[in-house]
């Protein structure tokens, strides 16, 4: 991932690069399996320095690319059970994971994990869906329903849960409400189009903060016109610089974990959406705890 050093371990890092190539949780159309290994070859020109921010990651933090979690391609509920053993080794180092996948369901299984080190966290979780479900065709595990089990497992902080960027038709108004009955602060797409999400950002630092934080990002949250390589799209999404600037809003936040998930390169035939994520994630790294930031000026279009 972005030509860093790869390590077989978490041992001695600061923060860490993880794969999850899973799609055996997807509903619709497959092929995440594939994403991390197309997120990092889009990640080859990621250069050190981020120019809007002023974050340097890389003299601050020790990271390196820690490989993929060798999940079961054919068992979904035995791959939950490896991937929370693998991300219990992970925090143990006390190491930061950025975990590229793979389909939303692995996002249970590292909120377990964490709550393990951590106690139960607040959510920041951007995605076109809520993943609420009860269950998908009889199954209750399935990447429409990581968010249900780990609030079933007490993962999660009720009154510092935000989803931002739901949207698209549904079954009943309970597919959005199941999180607004339990508190949860949810922010559809229609709320966010022609807005800067900069403010957003500012009122969610403000409502979690030093509580350890978990940041989930489907790349679906983003309208197809921008990343069409996902498996379940819906138009009307966000924007690429509305992503990052709810990215770079959680700077300051105490980022225990984040994911980028649901990339599927055989929708992706330009490569951009794996393009976007591997960007994304780059954000994340930016926005960790101890990375430092030099000023920076934008200038303006009045000089």
């Amino acid at each position: 991932m972005m030509r860093l050093p790869t390590q077989p371990t978490a041992a001695g890092l600061d923060a860490c690069f993880i794969g999850v190539p899973m799609d055996i949780g997807t509903s619709n159309r497959p092929g995440t399996r594939l994403g991390p290994r197309q997120i990092r070859d889009e990640s080859r020109m990621l250069r050190p320095f981020n120019m809007a921010t002023g974050a340097a990651p890389y003299e601050h933090l020790q990271v390196a690319d820690i490989g993929d979690v060798p999940i079961n391609t054919f068992d979904l509920k035995k791959s939950v059970g490896i991937i929370e053993t693998f991300y219990d080794d992970v925090l143990a180092t006390g190491a930061i994971p950025l975990t590229l996948g793979g389909d939303h369901t692995l996002t249970w299984p590292i909120l377990k994990a964490i709550r393990k080190v951590h106690g139960p966290v607040a959510l920041i979780h951007i995605d076109a869906h809520a993943d609420v479900n009860e269950h998908m065709f009889g199954e209750t595990v399935a990447h429409g329903c990581p968010f249900r089990r780990a609030w079933e497992d007490d993962c999660l902080l009720n009154d510092k849960v935000f989803q931002i960027g739901l949207r698209g038709t549904g079954y009943a108004p309970q597919d959005f409400d199941w999180g607004r009955d339990r508190g949860w602060k949810v922010v559809q797409a229609e709320g966010c189009w022609h807005r800067s999400l900069v403010p957003l950002m500012a009122r969610i630092r403000e409502m979690i903060g030093d509580t350890p934080v978990y940041l989930s990002f489907d790349i679906d949250a983003l309208d197809p016109g921008f990343a069409p390589g996902t498996g379940t799209v819906e138009p009307g999404g966000l924007s690429t610089w509305q992503a990052f600037e709810i990215v770079r809003g959680c700077a300051g936040l105490n980022l225990v974990g984040c994911d980028l998930v649901e990339v599927s390169p055989p929708y992706d035939t330009t490569g951009n959406t794996a393009l976007i994520g591997a960007n994304l994630l780059f954000e994340m790294l930016c926005a960790l705890p101890g990375v430092g930031r030099r000023d920076i000026t934008l200038t303006n279009l009045e000089f």
